[in-house]
């Protein structure tokens, strides 16, 4: 039994991995203010005695003796970390410095959930961890961007001055129940759009791809991330090189639903990128051949279930 810590362990991916974490024998000390997260994602797993959860800030220094830490906190969608673009990158900088010295400290291995929005608006498609990207620095997304790129500057210093055992991850875009049905990411935007009959809102030409990957994907890749060769330290690409552009995105749910919804089209907001697909050929060859098992159609029902169920709670339907 290993004691690991989630930092973001009640949002929409520190929840599934909690869950998977405790199910695999561990116990799992779950970290979280609830800016984004919430106790219902996790309120299933606390009469599991080896479950802890702590209200806590990682902007403020926290002392546990774990052997593993996973660092995901951060909100991680526009809406969210563009509400409070200060708190955002200090949440990505300094609570990577005050997990990062948790770690030097307890001696534990530390896992940082960086983002395929280190890369931008990419010139080079599809994305390879070599490419550097194209960011802009003063746009209203770079709380986000720079705050996760310095973080992944830090765990690579951390780990060359201290020789922190560190592993670092970057996720493209992930879906799946848990999901905040108000955090303006695409896929929960559409499927709330489609359920409720309202009009589906497509920002630009909706000719601009994404890739899609269901969350137990993305955990099983996490798990093999920490678990890998302990001279492999990353950055990898976790996510499905499928790419979607957004109009197919919406007509698929639309069709997943029996929705009658109707798309209309916004313009693009500033620094949206107009591709995002990432080569996950590094993770092939080096996380024991992982790559993403559920595919679209079928990870977007189990994701329109949790929402239909979510729909009933707001009304005040008995499940």
């Amino acid at each position: 039994m290993k004691r690991i810590l989630v930092t973001g362990g009640a949002g929409f991916v520190g929840s599934h991995l909690c869950e998977r974490l405790l199910n695999e024998g561990n116990e799992v000390i779950c970290l979280d203010n609830y800016f984004t997260g919430t106790k219902k994602n996790i309120v299933h797993l606390m009469d599991n005695p080896y479950f802890e959860l702590v209200r806590h800030d990682v902007t403020h220094t926290y002392f546990a003796e774990v052997d593993e830490i996973y660092n995901l906190a951060c909100p991680a969608s526009p809406v969210h970390y563009q509400y409070n673009p200060i708190k955002t990158i200090k949440t990505s900088v300094v609570g990577a410095v005050n997990m990062l010295g948790l770690a030097k400290r307890v001696k534990a291995k530390i896992l940082q959930a960086s983002t395929s929005e280190v890369y931008g608006d990419p010139q080079v498609h599809p994305q390879t961890e070599d490419y550097w990207g194209h960011v802009n620095p003063i746009g209203i997304r770079s709380c986000y961007d720079e705050g996760k790129r310095c973080a992944e500057t830090l765990f690579m210093d951390y780990h060359l001055q201290n020789k922190v055992v560190i592993k670092i991850i970057r996720i493209f875009n992930t879906y799946g129940p848990n999901m905040n049905p108000n955090d303006g990411r695409v896929v929960s935007n559409f499927i709330m759009q489609a359920l409720r009959g309202e009009n589906i809102t497509i920002f630009g030409d909706g000719l601009q791809t994404r890739s899609f990957q269901y969350v137990d994907d993305l955990v099983e890749g996490m798990i093999r991330m920490m678990d890998s060769e302990p001279d492999f330290l990353g950055p990898v690409n976790l996510g499905n090189p499928n790419e979607f552009t957004m109009l197919e995105l919406a007509e698929t749910i639309i069709k997943l639903t029996g929705s009658s919804s109707k798309l209309i089209f916004m313009p693009l907001p500033q620094d949206d990128p107009k591709q995002r697909q990432p080569d996950i050929s590094l993770a092939k060859e080096k996380l024991n051949g992982w790559e993403p098992n559920i595919q679209l159609e079928k990870g977007l029902l189990k994701t329109i279930h949790y929402f239909k169920e979510l729909i009933k709670e707001e009304e005040g339907v008995k499940p």
